[in-house]
């Protein structure tokens, strides 16, 4: 057995430092280890999105990820973007337009959303949609998901976001 690594990175703006095992994966380390269970586990591969999350600005798939290669990032969770506000009229949409159903793919979906809104104020219906590719959902067949990015950007928009 491997002996424990000390790693020191930063989640939703709090320092953490946090001995681990080589071996585990970073949303294995962030709802065992600190608790927040926001982030999901899926199939364990990075197909499903659940485990969506940021990492230096940039999602990642937590399951492919593992703790100790995070030492020194800034990781950001859905419970951080939400505490934050920084999603709360995208959250908002999800609620109107029923873009969940049992919610188990929701925070991945939101990370990635998010990303693409902070990346393109406008994005396409397709665009939307490409982005979701890596996002899977058994619930809702993604329309009401995509008519709620596509609302979200267009009032943005309006507001001059």
């Amino acid at each position: 057995m491997t002996a424990p690594i000390i790693v020191t990175l930063t989640v939703n703006g709090e320092p953490v430092s946090q001995a681990v095992e080589p071996r585990l994966t970073l949303v294995d380390f962030l709802r065992e280890a600190i608790g927040l269970k926001g982030t999901h586990v899926g199939c364990e591969h990075g197909v499903c999105g659940a485990c969506t999350l940021r990492l230096d600005g940039v999602t990642v798939r937590g399951c492919l990820t593992l703790a100790v290669q995070c030492e020194g990032a800034t990781v950001e969770t859905i419970e951080g973007m939400t505490e934050s506000g920084a999603m709360k009229d995208l959250q908002d949409e999800f609620v109107e337009r029923n873009a969940l159903q049992c919610g188990y793919c929701t925070p991945g979906m939101l990370m990635s959303a998010a990303e693409l809104l902070e990346r393109n104020a406008m994005p396409s219906r397709e665009e939307i949609r490409e982005q979701l590719s890596g996002n899977y959902c058994r619930c809702t067949g993604y329309q009401a998901i995509v008519d709620a990015i596509e609302t979200t950007a267009r009032k943005r928009g309006a507001l001059g976001r």
